[in-house]
């Protein structure tokens, strides 16, 4: 048909923070903020705008404007702004003359429903994606990062993102045990924000308490040496601009507890590794993804915990939605590993 033409294979990471789109042959072409800018309220309230360009609204827009981001701790919470987002983002991506509909390998977090994983195809499915394959974020990150997850040996794998922590222990090309928590890089932010409220009455922005995170030198209390990181934000007695010095160390001290429950969470997954593939775990080590993993000392403070190597992925940002695009360049074969599910 005149001005149509085919369509490529397509990986999606539809994250709580940024969306990211693989097209085959292509790579990485959309890697976007999971957020959008309405004029108003109410589901007729007019976009204004989606993706990266809404930075200049946040933080900064009257009470005309309302922020939506539609996917939190990785689960759709918004399934009509969601579907609206992903729509945007695809178009972006491949356009839309197609005489063929896309076949689609999307990344879901690990511990959601039924429904939840539901929400996440028929969403696909609404974009017009003629076949929908599934995986796990965990198995497509431990992919990204070039494991051999089809061999007969153990890889622990832990992507630690913005809204969860995702731990699997994979072997032969599947999950042999595994366990989420909605505790990730959006929480120590939380975490950040709150202490300087509460020791010091200021008010910071996300990206604020983003910078101090990534700032520490290392997330280890006791190697910080109470080096100084200049804090800006908002006096919340007096409402006016204000200035503080804080010392990484408190800032450490602060997120410890959340650090800690990531690490449950992995000797959680560890308890459940059969004898046979903990000489794997112990030979090969832990390996770190997501960009929350990519926190100073973190890897650090988890061999000091669990007294087991740790390597973080060189691209550890992109490892899931690298590990869902090798998939979807090698579509063809994943009808022999599961299930293929055809869109209506």
């Amino acid at each position: 048909m005149p001005g149509f033409r085919l369509s490529p294979d397509v990986a999606i990471d539809m994250g709580t923070t940024n969306t990211r789109i693989y097209v085959k042959g292509k790579g990485i072409v959309v890697n976007e903020a999971s957020i959008m800018v309405l004029r108003g309220k109410g589901k007729k309230a007019p976009i204004v705008a989606i993706g990266d360009s809404c930075e200049e609204f946040i933080g900064r827009a009257n009470s005309e404007y309302s922020i939506i981001r539609p996917i939190r701790s990785g689960i759709i919470v918004d399934y009509e702004n969601a579907q609206i987002l992903l729509h945007y983002f695809m178009t972006k991506a491949i356009g839309s003359r197609f005489y063929f509909k896309p076949r689609v390998v999307v990344s879901i977090p690990g511990h959601v429903n039924a429904v939840q994983r539901q929400s996440f195809i028929n969403a696909v499915q609404k974009i017009g994606a003629r076949q929908i394959y599934v995986v796990e974020q965990s198995f497509a990150a431990a992919i990204g990062t070039g494991l051999r997850v089809y061999e007969p040996q153990g890889i622990l794998a832990v992507d630690i993102g913005s809204g969860t922590t995702e731990v699997a222990l994979i072997s032969m090309g599947g999950i042999v045990a595994s366990d989420s928590i909605e505790i990730a890089g959006n929480v120590i932010d939380n975490m950040i924000g709150q202490h300087l409220k509460k020791r010091y009455g200021i008010d910071v922005t996300d990206k604020v308490t983003e910078q101090i995170k990534f700032d520490l030198t290392d997330v280890r209390e006791e190697e910080n040496l109470d080096r100084i990181v200049v804090v800006r934000g908002r006096d919340m007695a007096t409402g006016m601009p204000f200035t503080q010095d804080v010392k990484t160390s408190e800032i450490c001290k602060a997120i410890r507890p959340t650090l800690m429950s990531i690490i449950t969470v992995i000797r959680r997954v560890l308890e459940m590794t059969p004898p046979e593939l903990c000489v794997d775990i112990l030979q090969n080590g832990i390996y770190l993804t997501g960009g929350s993993s990519l926190l100073p000392g973190l890897d650090s403070l988890i061999v000091t915990e669990l007294g087991i190597p740790v390597s973080v992925a060189r691209e550890a940002g992109e490892c899931t939605i690298l590990g869902a695009g090798y998939l979807a360049d090698h579509f063809d074969m994943l009808g022999n590993r599961t299930e293929l599910m055809k869109s209506r």
